[in-house]
């Protein structure tokens, strides 16, 4: 219910702040049927992005479900909560840089600029990259007590501690992938980042994870170990298009 009351307010607040903010004036215009002359446009463009997007994060919420499935799915539920938790609070970050870097690539494109995008692309990697290097190491640093946020009980911070390493290389996977995907979806390749989202997370990452969850005593380590595999797919595959890609035709 807060999450939800949270969700309605800075929907609120948004909407609140298009209408009289004199930075959106020029957006304004009065309702009428030519706004929906190119709605196919945008759609084309909408459509392959909620999928990238969900294509994602539905792999790491299936994740959760399937530590359900586990021996003792109670400890293994909580414990790969706390890592999904930590993820999400920690993407924020990345998001909000591939978020800028999708604006900047996109208006230095449109502009007829490749060059400028091109150098908005190696700043922003390069700033995700030292972001990244950062919080994974205060995370692992903090490895022994992290878990204390979330639970009292010493075994689940105990697992917590054993999955550190892997939730600190997920930060790094994740930190990359974030702003690639932000760089993908400013250059109009969402189709492009759905297919590899597809490929990464469901052909790649989630056959390993139940195998090394189900069919390995690695238990809710091995299904994040897959999850782990897919974000490794998915910003190679990413960052092989980016820095192959003639920006001079885009």
């Amino acid at each position: 219910l807060a999450i939800s009351l949270s969700n309605w307010l800075n929907l609120l607040l948004l909407a609140l702040y298009v209408k009289y903010s004199p930075a959106c004036a020029k957006t304004r215009v009065p309702v009428s049927m030519e706004l929906f002359r190119d709605m196919g446009v945008f759609f084309r463009y909408a459509v392959p992005s909620a999928v990238m997007i969900c294509l994602e994060w539905w792999s790491f919420e299936l994740v959760v479900v399937l530590s359900g499935l586990l021996p003792n799915p109670q400890l293994e539920t909580s414990v790969l909560s706390v890592c999904l938790n930590t993820i999400a609070t920690l993407y924020s970050i990345p998001f909000g840089l591939g978020a800028a870097a999708s604006t900047r690539v996109s208006n230095e494109l449109g502009r007829g600029r490749p060059d400028a995008a091109r150098l908005a692309v190696r700043t922003v990697m390069s700033v995700a990259a030292v972001g990244a290097l950062l919080l994974s190491s205060v995370l692992f640093m903090c490895r022994h007590i992290f878990g204390y946020s979330f639970s009292n009980e010493k075994e689940v911070v105990d697992y917590v501690t054993k999955m550190a390493p892997l939730i600190c290389l997920s930060v790094i996977m994740d930190s990359l992938q974030g702003v690639l995907s932000g760089i993908a979806r400013g250059c109009g390749w969402q189709h492009i980042g759905a297919y590899i989202n597809l490929g990464a997370f469901y052909l790649c990452g989630f056959p390993v994870g139940i195998v090394l969850g189900f069919w390995t005593d690695l238990r809710g380590m091995g299904l994040w170990i897959g999850v782990l595999v897919g974000s490794f797919t998915q910003t190679v595959l990413l960052f092989i298009v980016t820095v192959t890609i003639n920006w001079e035709k885009q």
